[in-house]
């Protein structure tokens, strides 16, 4: 019986039970507001992109996966050993933050900037929300520092700060970051953001694919600073007041592991890009939308595990050794050389593989003529591997060739 409907019952009786049921109305809302975060990550949501159309959120069997897409590359021949889906356009999250220390990076090498160069704060660096260092406006540090509180911490702020530094604002840093992209044939990236975070109100998302997120890891290390930012497991900042502690929890608990960065954000999901040395060769590691936090560390590392313990570099060539092919040499004092190589060469195989299956092939001139100096490139080898060619490597010539004498020169037989 509703005690509110029955004329018999006391006036307060049926004001106890309103308020009665109005108390627990409201703790019901407080209490789903407290799960919210938690269920994100079970239920579907909607998501509204910029043009005002709702998207339906990730299917059941995408919150069950362990990631949406994924891949694992070899980055000296860029073999892909996994692949997932690699070419699905995936929210980057705080992977966008990989593009920008890619190009510091480059422009580190090129000594257009410093480590040592003092960035200051701007309001719109310290207005920035996330993850963050907690910059304030007019604040300085170096670019070693921001530099780590981005690859390290993560830090939006930091990002804001370091591109207008480079740029003079984080739209012409976007502009960049795009160019770079079409440099390296990246078809599946577009950026808008130099953070990452969810897009605001009629901005798009920030977008790349797991292969080409290994790509750019790729280019990232071949740089000796970026490894070291990307390796730290924790760092003062601020005279210590703040200790940057890192994202990338792999840095701790997988042998070999050096970087390189995660992102998040519920659209998104739980991303990282990883990478890891072992027995003389380097695997990447992407696994993007795994729904649960630490799924996508842990799937990232049973996939390095497995190409590590299946996979080799298996040797093709020497530095210093010659080709199997002589390149003539007008008007010198011999009349061919053999070209040597001018770095190690080696492919990635599978363990119980017996025997490689590749051929070289070399791109030679005609002929060079004399004199000819010790050490310069004369042409190009590549290792063909099925048809394809996952590495060039330059020729050398082996020693100095002098110009021969005016009668070698004139018989023609050199």
């Amino acid at each position: 019986m509703n005690p509110n409907a029955d004329p018999t019952v006391d006036p307060g009786r049926r004001r106890f039970v309103r308020v009665t049921a109005l108390f627990f109305a409201a703790a019901m809302t407080d209490a789903l507001a407290l799960c919210a975060p938690a269920l994100a990550h079970r239920h579907p949501r909607i998501a509204r992109h910029a043009s005002g159309a709702e998207e339906e959120g990730p299917s059941q069997e995408a919150l069950t996966a362990p990631y949406a897409t994924a891949c694992v590359m070899e980055p000296v021949t860029e073999a892909i050993i996994f692949d997932k889906d690699m070419h699905k356009p995936w929210p980057t999250a705080s992977l966008a933050k990989m593009m920008l220390t890619l190009i510091v990076a480059e422009q580190l090498h090129d000594g257009r900037l410093k480590l040592s160069d003092k960035i200051t704060t701007s309001r719109k660096a310290e207005e920035m929300g996330g993850s963050q260092v907690y910059l304030k406006e007019g604040e300085t540090f170096s670019l070693d520092d921001m530099m780590k509180a981005i690859m390290v911490h993560s830090a939006n702020d930091a990002s804001v700060a370091v591109a207008e530094y480079v740029a003079g604002s984080t739209e012409a840093f976007v502009v960049m970051m795009n160019q770079q992209a079409l440099k390296l044939g990246l078809k599946d990236t577009h950026y808008y953001s130099v953070h990452g975070l969810p897009p605001a109100p009629g901005q798009g998302t920030d977008v790349s694919s797991a292969y080409d997120l290994a790509m750019i890891a790729r280019e990232m290390v071949k740089y000796r600073e970026v490894l070291r930012w990307a390796s730290i497991d924790t760092a003062p900042f601020r005279n210590g007041t703040f200790t940057l502690r890192n994202t990338n929890h792999l840095v701790r608990t997988f042998p070999g592991c050096d970087g390189l960065k995660t992102g998040f954000y519920y659209a998104a999901g739980f991303n990282v890009v990883a990478t890891a040395r072992r027995s003389g060769f380097r695997l990447i590691a992407v696994v993007l939308g795994s729904p649960r936090k630490n799924q996508n560390f842990s799937q990232a590392a049973a996939l390095m595990s497995e190409g590590f313990a299946q996979y080799e570099m298996r040797p093709v060539a020497k530095k210093g050794a010659p080709i199997a092919q002589s390149l003539p040499v007008r008007d010198g004092a011999v009349s061919s050389m053999k070209p040597v190589w001018a770095a190690d060469a080696s492919i990635l195989v599978r363990r119980d593989e017996p025997r490689s299956s590749f051929s070289f092939k070399y791109e030679l001139p005609g002929a060079v003529t004399a004199p000819v100096k010790a050490g310069q490139p004369v042409g190009t080898g590549e290792i063909v591997v099925a048809g394809k060619v996952p590495q060039t490597v330059p020729l050398l010539a082996p020693a100095d060739i002098a110009r021969g004498s005016w009668w070698q020169r004139l018989t023609g037989k050199i």
